[in-house]
Parts: C-alpha cells; structure tokens; sequence
C-alpha cells in the first residue's frame, strides 16, 4: 500500500487523561509539525493518487550468497548488518545449510509461511532453505530442523513490536521432545539443553531475518525490551510426570498423543510464587494470580511434584477440573478493575461501552462488587514443567497463540 496516510500524537498514551488526548489531537503532530485533525481529515478525505491505487508485490531483491571472507570479518558483517541477535552465530555456509535441509523431505525452494512484527506491518514469507539458514546460525542440527519449521510456519515471530516489551514462549509435546532430547526436568528454562537453547534461539533468529522484526524504533518499539526474546522460554512439556486423567497441553488442543507438536504463547514475564505457606496448594493460586493483570490470560508452570499433590491430596483429577476451579475462585472487585488503566482503560472499557459482554454488565455493577479475574476459562493454561526437586511454580500472564505440527515437516 504506497503512501500509506500516517498521523502521529505524542507518545506514550497509555494511562494518559482524556483531557490530554484532546489536547493531543487539537495539537500538531511531532513528525510533520502539521495540525493532526488536519491531517486526519486529509487523510481520509483527499482524493488518491495514481501512485496511492497501485497493487502488487513488494519486491526485495536480495543475493542468495554473500561475498567469500575470513570468518571473523564475516561474523563482522551478520553482526553490523543487523542479522544476529547480538551474540555470535554458526555462519551458515552452502554445506551447512545443505546438511541442514536433510532434515526435512520438503523442497529447499518451497514456501513455509508469513511472518510481521505486527499488523500494520507487511508480511514477509520465507522458504525452507531461509528458515534452514536461520536455524544453522542459531547451531541447530537436522533432527531439531522440523521443529524449527512447524515454528516458522505459525508465522508468529518471536519479537513483536508492542511498546510494551512482549515475549514469546514455545512449548514442545508429543516424541519429537525425546527424540531429539529436549529437557523438560531439572533445569527446563535454564541454559542447560541444546535443543531448548537453539529452537528458541532459532525463532529470534527468524523474527530478525525472516520479518523485519529488530529494528528498534522502527519494527521493535518494547520501551524496556524483554530478556526471553532471547531465546523465548523455550521447553517441552513434562508429559511423563503427568498423572492419569491430566493431558499433555497439545492433546487438549485437539491433537493426538502421538503427534509432535508445538505450540506458541504471549505474555510479558512470570511471578516466582513462595510455596512455604503450609497450605493447600489450590488455596495460594488465587493470592499469587493478583500479580497478573486483570484480565490477562494465565499460564501456570507446575512443577510433577506440584501436579502429584492437587490430584491425590486435593482432588484434582484433569487439567479442565483445575482450570475451572480457577475461574470461579479468582476474582477482583468491579472497582479494582475500573481503575486497571492499562488493559481496561485502553482496550476494555470502549468495548463495554459498546455493549459487549460480559464487559457493558460489569460497568453496570457496584465498585465493591466481585467480577472473575480471568474472564474466560480458555483463557486458563496449565503446563507440567520440572524435575521435581521441589514443590516449585510460576505463574505468569501467557496466553495461547496457535499450534503446528511437527510430523508434517519431517
């Protein structure tokens, strides 16, 4: 879309009083200098030009090789051109990435997906050949090779460009974990396992190379920037500890035991619970759940020895039975939330003022009056991670984005 019509008031806005905004909107922009309600009328009132009405493809004519050189002055040239993520990377050579693509039977030139730092952006696709280049700087080897593409073709990139410094997680089920060793024990989210360390490592790669999506004020505007981006909370589920009756994460999405999946999440970071309190561990979950947003979604990490406890001493016998429990226990009052000024104020609200429920019912309630924290149950996530050394959890504000098999990658 040629000349795309853009106006601009100061930044940030959130938590900003609507008399500022007027004055916002009454001012000039801080790009043009130009009235903005001048520009909002031009933009949508002036005629288009020929060059505004053209289609077609963006095209970015990029050699396949770069130049031969010493190692070091090509690590040199990655680093400086931006297509790293800061730290040194396997150069990915013809035989390298050759190797690489004996890991999967698709074709080197056949398309895997789209990927944009976020919506206002164009989408950029890739091949297996670019993902497989991708995955031999972040040191991978063929056998990780199908996870990274299911990864590539979820087109979710691992570095969105929210102001607000989101991170990604990606979680592994089904025998591809075993086959290629991931950890999901002591030490899961550490840096102690080479598949968890490169796939995770791989998708920060492609959000860099395969969408644009780390250049900072630009494509990534996370004021703060968050640490996971590097490699993205990567981990298979524990499904060997999970008792009878609790289903791998995939499973309860609608696939198969075993089929290899992954799974992708968003969020912002997890809260370190204390679980030295004596009590029922079901009984702490809402305590530790007022440190999330409200209205987030939840995503709880659970230590085998955590999920061992609610099933036989707390009566927990599913995940949905836990889940549910959640829902209806976790609350905050109707004036907590009103006073929420990031997620309610700038996305809820204006929604429940246009009559959407359960939102319009809410306002209508008194501010004492109890609303769930967690609007929806699907909103609810339960995953076992861990190695049992402790009765050990985290619970943090992820929520599920999309799944892709493995198995159609091989």
């Amino acid at each position: 879309m040629p000349n795309q019509r853009f106006t601009f008031v100061p930044h940030p806005i959130t938590g900003v009083p609507a008399e500022l905004c007027r004055k916002y909107l009454q001012g000039n922009s801080p790009v043009s200098g130009k009235p903005v309600l001048q520009e909002i009328i031009g933009g949508l009132m002036d005629p288009l030009t020929a060059e505004d009405t053209k289609k077609g493809f963006i095209e970015r004519p990029t050699p396949r090789l770069v130049e031969p050189d010493t190692a070091d002055r090509l690590h040199r040239l990655f680093l400086d051109n931006g297509w790293t993520d800061g730290l040194p990377v396997v150069l990915p050579t013809e035989a390298r990435v050759a190797e690489m693509l004996k890991g999967t039977s698709r074709k080197p030139d056949e398309l895997v997906g789209r990927m944009q730092p976020s919506s206002p952006h164009e989408l950029w696709s890739y091949t297996v050949e670019k993902v497989a280049v991708n995955a031999v700087m972040a040191g991978a080897t063929p056998e990780q090779f199908p996870v990274i593409l299911a990864l590539a073709s979820t087109g979710q990139p691992s570095l969105f460009t929210s102001t607000t410094s989101f991170a990604r997680m990606v979680v592994v089920n089904g025998p591809v974990r075993n086959e290629i060793k991931m950890n999901a024990g002591i030490g899961a989210l550490g840096p102690f396992n080479h598949s968890n360390a490169v796939i995770g490592r791989a998708w920060t790669l492609m959000s860099i190379n395969l969408a644009a999506g780390a250049k900072v004020g630009e494509t990534y505007m996370g004021s703060q920037g968050n640490n996971f981006n590097y490699n993205n909370l990567c981990m298979p589920e524990n499904e060997e500890e999970l008792p009878p009756g609790w289903k791998p994460f995939h499973v309860q999405h609608g696939f198969k035991p075993n089929e290899s999946v992954v799974s992708t999440f968003n969020g912002w970071g997890f809260t370190h619970p204390d679980q030295s309190f004596g009590k029922p561990f079901h009984t702490q979950i809402p305590f530790w759940l007022q440190f999330v947003s409200p209205f987030s979604p939840v995503t709880l990490l659970l230590d085998p020895t955590i999920i061992k406890q609610l099933k036989e001493r707390e009566g927990f016998d599913s995940k949905e039975q836990l889940i549910e429990w959640i829902h209806k226990n976790t609350f905050v009052t109707v004036g907590d939330w009103l006073d929420n000024y990031y997620s309610v104020q700038n996305f809820i609200l204006p929604t429940g003022k246009q009559g959407r429920e359960p939102f319009a019912s809410w306002m209508k309630l008194p501010r004492d009056a109890k609303i769930p924290q967690i609007v929806s149950p699907s909103n609810i996530h339960i995953l076992s991670v861990g190695g049992g050394t402790n009765l050990f959890w985290q619970a943090g504000d992820f929520g599920y984005l999309s799944s892709a098999s493995v198995d159609k990658w091989r």
